[in-house]
């Protein structure tokens, strides 16, 4: 991948993608999965690590990881992630890839998280 057509995104950063950019959609369609045991969404539980986009290839990769190890939508929110992904207009490969390191913590929250949640 050449850096000029690469987009790596840290979830836990502030930077805002462009309106309409393939980032943004690509965040739009995450946030409509939610861990069915909490209600707020899987990006704003702060589940996703990475997203890096190489545009020109239409190549999405995601590096996501669970609230514990031993939830119990291991075999199926990563799936969910992608087909949700693969959905998308100039999305031509998608890999999710479920990490472990760092361990998730109610630190990785967004703000909006955290208050839906009572904790802020």
């Amino acid at each position: 991948m050449s850096d000029e057509a690469t987009t790596d995104t840290d979830e836990r950063t502030d930077a805002t993608p462009a309106a309409g950019s393939l980032e943004a959609r690509v965040i739009e369609a995450i946030k409509t999965i939610y861990d069915p045991e909490i209600p707020v969404n899987i990006y704003e539980l702060g589940l996703i690590y990475r997203i890096a986009i190489d545009e020109a290839a239409g190549k999405v990769d995601i590096d996501m990881t669970l609230t514990s190890p031993a939830c119990p939508v291991a075999g199926s929110l990563p799936p969910e992630v992608q087909t949700k992904i693969e959905a998308l207009e100039g999305v031509n490969d998608v890999a999710v890839e479920l990490v472990w390191d760092p361990p998730w913590s109610k630190d990785l929250l967004s703000e909006a998280a955290k208050l839906t949640l009572g904790l802020g």
